[in-house]
């Protein structure tokens, strides 16, 4: 096995177990419970078979949703999250991501902050819409999606930077 099929697993494993059976458990002001786990989706390598990836997404979300019992709410953020990835990533790195010239590792904070912030509320987005699923609550969805991605982004750009493999 290549080291980056390794890394990728391990990261995965990872990111499910810390989501799993800690931020699960974790109900900040009784509606912000961050998904950290989304992280794995978006350091995933970009040059990374697109059919492959969207398998992956799938298998991603619809592991937090079995041991979340949601439903398939996670499967589906997670599906909508693959394959929004290009457009982010064409909207956060531009003429570089068109060029494959880009390792999320590399690039600058702002560029990277981007990134992680538009997929997270995307995500985030889907995610509570699914779990409301009622158009008359569409402020609540609303502010949970704005509170729980704040709470979510802090956590993937600390992690992110923490054990990314640039050293300055």
């Amino acid at each position: 096995m290549s080291s980056s099929l390794v890394l990728n697993i391990v990261r995965f494993v990872l990111l499910m177990a810390i989501q799993v059976y800690i931020f699960n458990n974790v109900n900040l002001f009784g509606y912000i419970n961050p998904y950290p786990y989304v992280l794995f989706l978006l350091i995933f390598p970009f040059t990374a078979n697109r059919s492959i990836y969207i398998l992956i997404a799938f298998i991603t979300g619809i592991t937090i949703d079995m041991f979340g019992n949601s439903g398939g709410i996670h499967a589906t953020a997670c599906l909508f999250l693959a394959y929004l990835r290009p457009y982010a990533l064409r909207f956060a790195f531009g003429v570089s991501y068109e060029y494959n010239t880009i390792k999320l590792s590399k690039v600058g904070f702002y560029e990277r902050f981007v990134f992680i912030a538009v997929m997270v509320i995307l995500h985030h987005f889907i995610l509570f819409s699914l779990e409301v699923f009622n158009i008359s609550n569409i402020l609540y969805t609303l502010n949970k999606t704005l509170v729980t991605s704040i709470f979510t982004i802090i956590l993937c750009i600390t992690f992110n930077i923490l054990f990314s493999g640039r050293r300055e």
